[in-house]
């Protein structure tokens, strides 16, 4: 019988992540993870940390900074298990960002289909265009693609 008031040692828990121990040792260092050291000054951690790993792992996948990552799982308890209400609370917050960034890259495919036929980016033609720069007072970079606003003046 597992006693859960042991607590794991770093390998113990890559291993039962399917991560290395530098990885560990890179969340806990990003602050997403905690561990505490024991009397032979090695690191410990509690068995919370293997869903809290498994949900670091998840929203990695689906492409969420780590900042963002961060930041949804600082508003939730550390040392206790992640629970299902947790779970859709961070899901919520992050299906709303997949959401924004498939529109997003639907936008971007779709623009990029009038250009990939002549290959000219022609200013005449490309959906990508900021002929005149007249956007420039909206911000550097690719603001047609960011926010589609229509240029001044139309």
């Amino acid at each position: 019988m597992i006693d859960v008031r042991v607590p794991l040692a770093v390998g113990e828990v890559a291993r039962r992540c399917g991560v290395t121990i530098a990885t560990v040792h890179f969340y806990e260092a990003k602050g997403l993870i905690h561990g505490q050291r024991n009397a032979g000054n090695q690191r410990r951690y509690s068995r919370d940390i293997l869903r809290r790993i498994a949900i670091i792992k998840i929203a990695q996948r689906a492409g969420i900074p780590l900042a963002t990552i961060k930041g949804a799982l600082d508003q939730l308890s550390f040392g206790r298990p992640l629970t299902a209400r947790d779970w859709t609370q961070l899901s919520t917050i992050w299906r709303d960002m997949l959401d924004e960034r498939i529109r997003s890259l639907s936008q971007l495919r779709d623009q990029l289909d009038g250009c990939i036929g002549c290959g000219c980016l022609s200013m005449d033609d490309c959906p990508l265009r900021n002929p005149g720069d007249h956007l420039q007072q909206l911000g550097a970079g690719a603001v047609l693609l960011e926010k589609d606003p229509a240029p001044p003046g139309d």
